[in-house]
């Protein structure tokens, strides 16, 4: 080895040396003057405090940090001048490790690389005033000292915390951090432009109260992973990025800005969460939105996207911007499911710009939301949820599907066999107790091709179409065509202030129809007449919580059916009912939950015409009618075949001809299946028969075969008769009238019993009327009717139902 190097080496060495003996000693130095040591960095630290930093030792390590010297602050606390009224210590410390530079150490200053602090607390304060213990550090930037040419200003290289409990409680602002910081590492350098640091924690979030009048965010949750940090000088502002970080055991993204230089101070959040569970981001915000994220849920992980902004002085909310992204989900809302459930989903609690955020000024917009409800499969193209404190909802919905997907939705209303249904509709509703309450719709509905059981009366229709549009409050119903059994029924309608009234009064409801039939048959509508199905009785109590008119619109459905009233202005070509065959109907038709009202009802029927008003009032089992009817000249066979001879044994279509006309003012009883209750009928009648023919009238025969032996009694001929009925309980009071015939003329009053009862008296001149048919003097013929004998007969029921037939003895009509 040359010379040169040798020397060269041992003059290194031997300087290395003097440097290590001078480190040593100065370490020895400070072991063996702590005291000393120790006011110098007090009096040091506290240059730019306005508060009071205790010490209670200090302990020195040479080796630990080498080439720096390692100074354990033991017992540390930092506090204000105002401590003695709010005993809030902004740093109370077990171990405070500091290394500071052994260099400026020697020349004089205190350089700090690294501060290592465990066990400790740090709580910052402010109170309603805006007065805050960190008011302890001076204001003003680093000092030079002009004799050391050194600096007092402190820069950290690293620092890290250990079972530290970090608090920011500004009571001003009313806002609450608290932090239970198990670990934080953080290394540090230092640009011309303020500093930038890489830090790793894992902390417990107690509390990150924005606002602590609606509670915390992410309270309760562990914050685990890395972040960058730097902050900006010139602008005051601090940014942080995350990577690695998970907040209650999920991924997240974030992003943060923190603008210190700006008065007031703010902060920004964007937080992203790629799959997040719906129960799991609940818990991430305040109580007062948790609350409501609570009664709803979603069984697999959604994408969410947040942005939170606000200002460090203020104590309102921040402002909240959140984006969902959920695919093919199972959302869970109160009282029902949505299945296969996708949307893109916002809340934006500053709906109108210049009020204050918060849950009055909330919006949750939801877009291309598609699902399945009760095997509805449906689409809201755009909807929204406005003012989280009295919230409406709204948005356009669309359905297209197989109407018997409907069933599940109207279960006990009605069932559809076949078919497809069409929904286009704008919708408006109230939501209380987080329900879609009383909503109103502007579109249409349209259902083609399907069989439908009306459930309530029992009927069937098949082949059913219909298009209802919503507009202005009103429905108009179109294109209506309804089959049952061989009935045909096209129809149109309209509902004049149905949304207003389909909640509130739905019995002030009222369908305005025009109804035109190539065939009715109405024996096919009996289920009419059967008993609604009783709805089940509901408790008072729980009558004052659910009012009768429901604000759900598939229940209150029912309800509707039950109570409105309907209008129809009929048109038939023909009408079936039972025998009875009527062609060119028109009438007037009211329904309501107690019944109908038929007003001018016109038909022709028989050769003749019928001009009808009718009521039917609904009962359990028998159901009441009332008829007021003008007869015109009908076929009186074709007119009693097609009313069963209304209830008569004796006298039927078999044994009449001729042209009937009629006033007919009756009431009584029909049961479910449309029969007459027999005996139920009351009322009044005047007929008048023309061109009348009595044919193989047993009753008749029975007399005449003695009285009139060679008198033709098989066929009778009556030209005209007119007579006055009253129909009670199973009786018919005959009004005396005259019969004219070719058998025998006679005069008739009594009783007859469509049972027993009966008791006529019969007035029969024996004279031929044969013999006077080509007398054409009106009052000459009259004059001879009575001359010659005159039997005086009486028809009497014997107490059994059978009628006899014999002298009267009173010779007088009853």
């Amino acid at each position: 080895m040359p010379a040169w190097l040798k020397t060269l080496l041992k003059v290194i060495g031997g300087l290395l040396l003097l440097i290590i003996l001078i480190l040593v000693g100065l370490s020895v130095y400070v072991s063996s003057h702590k005291e000393k040591v120790l006011a110098r960095v007090m009096a040091e630290l506290n240059k730019n405090l306005n508060g009071k930093l205790v010490v209670g030792g200090i302990e020195t390590s040479f080796f630990t940090s080498f080439p720096d010297l390692s100074l354990t602050l033991k017992n540390v606390s930092l506090k204000d001048k105002e401590w003695a009224r709010h005993h809030h210590t902004l740093l109370d410390a077990k171990n405070f490790d500091v290394a500071v530079n052994a260099t400026a150490l020697i020349k004089g200053a205190i350089s700090i690389n690294h501060i290592d602090i465990n066990d400790a607390s740090v709580d910052l304060f402010t109170d309603s005033t805006g007065y805050s213990n960190t008011s302890v550090f001076k204001k003003g930037g680093p000092k030079k000292d002009n004799k050391s040419g050194g600096s007092s200003s402190i820069q950290l290289g690293k620092f890290s915390l250990k079972n530290v409990n970090f608090t920011i409680d500004d009571r001003r602002a009313k806002k609450l951090f608290s932090f239970a910081v198990s670990e934080l590492k953080a290394k540090m350098d230092y640009p011309d432009s303020g500093w930038n640091a890489q830090l790793h924690l894992d902390l417990l979030a107690k509390s990150m109260a924005f606002s602590t009048t609606h509670g915390s965010f992410i309270k309760d949750k562990v914050l685990k992973g890395d972040l960058s940090a730097g902050y900006n000088q010139k602008t005051g502002d601090i940014n942080v990025t995350s990577s690695n970080f998970t907040i209650g055991g999920d991924d997240f993204g974030i992003i943060a800005r923190f603008a210190l230089g700006k008065k007031p101070a703010s902060f920004l959040f964007h937080i992203t969460a790629p799959q997040l569970l719906w129960s799991h981001a609940s818990q991430l915000v305040t109580p007062n939105i948790s609350l409501k994220l609570n009664m709803f849920n979603m069984d697999n992980p959604i994408g969410v996207d947040a942005k939170i902004a606000g200002s460090f002085s203020g104590g309102g909310d921040p402002y909240l911007y959140i984006t969902a992204d959920v695919n093919h989900n199972k959302l869970t809302i109160p009282g029902s499911v949505i299945t296969d459930c996708s949307f893109k989903g916002v809340f934006n609690n500053t709906y109108v710009k210049g009020k204050e955020n918060g849950d009055a000024n909330s919006i949750i917009r939801v877009a291309h939301l598609t699902g399945t409800y009760n095997h509805v499969p449906f689409k809201i193209d755009t909807g929204s949820i406005i003012n989280l404190i009295k919230p409406v909802a709204a948005g356009d919905f669309r359905a297209d599907f197989p109407a018997p997907d409907l069933n599940c939705l109207l279960a006990g209303t009605a069932k559809f066999n076949n078919g497809t249904a069409e929904m286009a509709l704008r919708f408006n509703a109230d939501i209380v107790n987080y329900r879609i309450n009383k909503p109103t719709f502007a579109g249409d509905i349209n259902l083609k091709n399907s069989d439908i059981v009306f459930i309530p009366r029992n009927l069937t229709f098949r082949n059913t179409s219909l298009s209802l549009n919503f507009t202005n409050n009103n429905l108009v119903l179109n294109n209506i065509r309804l089959q049952s059994g061989k009935s045909v029924v096209l129809m149109q309608g309209r509902i004049d202030n149905f949304l207003n009234l389909y909640y509130s009064a739905p019995e002030k409801i009222l369908v305005n129809w025009q109804i035109s039939s190539p065939q009715l048959y109405l024996g096919e509508f009996l289920g009419f007449l059967k008993s609604k199905h009783a709805a089940p009785i509901v408790p008072t109590e729980a009558k004052q919580i659910n009012p009768a008119n429901s604000g759900n619109v598939v229940k209150q459905l029912s309800v509707v059916l039950n109570k409105a009233k309907a209008t129809m202005h009929i048109r038939a070509a023909n009408v079936h009912y039972f025998k009875f065959l009527a062609t060119d109907a028109t009438a007037d038709l009211q329904l309501s939950k107690d019944g109908l009202q038929l007003n001018n009802v016109s038909l022709k029927h028989a050769g003749g015409s019928l001009k009808i008003n009718a009521a039917l009032v609904q009962g359990n089992v028998q159901n009441r009618f009332t008829i007021n009817t003008t007869i015109s000249k009908v076929d009186v066979s074709e007119f009693f075949y097609a009313f069963d001879n209304f209830g008569l044994q004796d006298l039927t279509d078999k044994n009449l001809k001729g042209y009937l006309s009629a006033k007919v003012n009756i009431s009584g009883l029909v049961n479910n299946g449309g029969a007459l209750v027999k005996g139920s009928v009351d009322g009044t009648m005047d007929v008048n028969l023309q061109n009348g023919v009595l044919i193989n009238y047993q009753p008749l025969i029975s007399i005449g075969k003695f009285a009139f032996p060679f008198r033709n009694l098989h066929y009778i001929s009556i030209p005209l008769l007119d007579a006055h009925f009253d129909i009670h309980n199973r009786m018919i009071t005959i009004h005396p009238f005259q019969i004219t015939s070719s058998l025998i003329n006679a005069d008739v009053a009594g009783v007859y019993g469509l049972s027993n009862g009966t008791d006529i008296a019969i007035d029969v001149p024996l004279r031929d009327p044969g013999k006077d048919s080509t007398i054409t003097d009106a009052a000459e013929r009259a004059k001879k009717r009575n001359k010659g004998i005159v039997v005086h007969l009486r028809a009497k029921d014997d107490g059994t139902g059978k009628v006899k037939i014999g002298r009267n003895k009173d010779k007088k009509i009853l």
